[in-house]
């Protein structure tokens, strides 16, 4: 069965002047010739992508979009139509936003997110409706796993994510040092998946290994600056990100460790080593 919108492997039926032609249940589709392999003949098996061409033909590339049927993508505003907007999605062919799969009004340049979909006319479309095409989540999520996410939208709450393209999901705001853009790809961990099917995610993979790592972020600082940082636990977050990249909750628990294992002195203006060194020598 052919799958317009998406890879198929395809066996070519015959070479002719216009490309290579691929004969299927569904009709024969045209590879064109300045795509077709040097060395490909007859019987040469091909992994291509199949789309509706703008004269309704199915046709084939050996190109790879940014995003395919039933999966979500960052994409920019080529031009905006009377019929909709269209987007580039890295094929010749754009790919149209129609009005009414649009939340606001788009304009050229502007980024947008969407999913793919096929239309019921057989053409390939592109939806910024997203939360419509976010699956329940199933058995095959788990707690403790390890996930692709996408920020899709950005709440009083935190932001809302595709988790591996399928599900969503939130962050909430205090897992974040700097909250990402609504398109940002970001790597997590399921937190907890909620009795309404609901699904927490954290950035932090949590457990002594991560804690360890915020402890060896705060040594790695100190060395670098002579022993010394101006932030302890009345530092504000702000202060704390811009230096270490870690949340204030992070920062506070690291030191904690730190100063009980004797690695830090807690000073009224900020932290040092405990060395040899003092803070008149630094």
């Amino acid at each position: 069965m052919l799958h317009v919108g998406s890879f198929n492997t395809l066996t070519i039926t015959r070479i002719t002047a216009a490309g290579a032609v691929f004969k299927t249940g569904e009709g024969d589709v045209l590879l064109p010739l300045r795509l077709v392999p040097t060395g490909a003949e007859a019987g040469t098996v091909l992994d291509l992508f199949v789309y509706v061409d703008s004269e309704e033909r199915l046709t084939a590339t050996t190109k790879r979009p940014r995003a395919v049927v039933g999966e979500f993508a960052l994409l920019k505003v080529k031009e905006a139509t009377t019929v909709g907007s269209f987007l580039d999605w890295g094929l010749e062919k754009d790919l149209l936003l129609p009005f009414g799969e649009q939340i606001d009004p788009v304009r050229r340049g502007d980024q947008v997110l969407v999913y793919v979909y096929l239309h019921s006319s057989g053409r390939i479309a592109a939806s910024a409706k997203l939360e419509k095409y976010i699956r329940p989540v199933d058995d095959s999520l788990l707690e403790g796993a390890e996930v692709d996410l996408l920020v899709y939208a950005c709440t009083d709450l935190g932001a809302k994510v595709l988790i591996n393209n399928r599900f969503g999901g939130l962050i909430f705001n205090t897992e974040f040092v700097v909250k990402p853009k609504c398109g940002e790809r970001l790597r997590g961990y399921v937190k907890k998946i909620r009795e309404d099917g609901k699904v927490d995610i954290t950035l932090r993979k949590g457990g002594a290994d991560e804690a360890a790592k915020d402890r060896d972020i705060i040594l790695a600082a100190l060395s670098a600056h002579n022993g010394f940082l101006p932030l302890n636990d009345k530092s504000t977050p702000e202060a704390i990100a811009n230096m270490l990249r870690l949340s204030k909750k992070s920062f506070k628990k690291a030191i904690g460790g730190l100063y009980k294992d004797g690695s830090i002195t807690i000073l009224p203006d900020g932290i040092s080593l405990r060395s040899d060194q003092t803070r008149d020598v630094l």
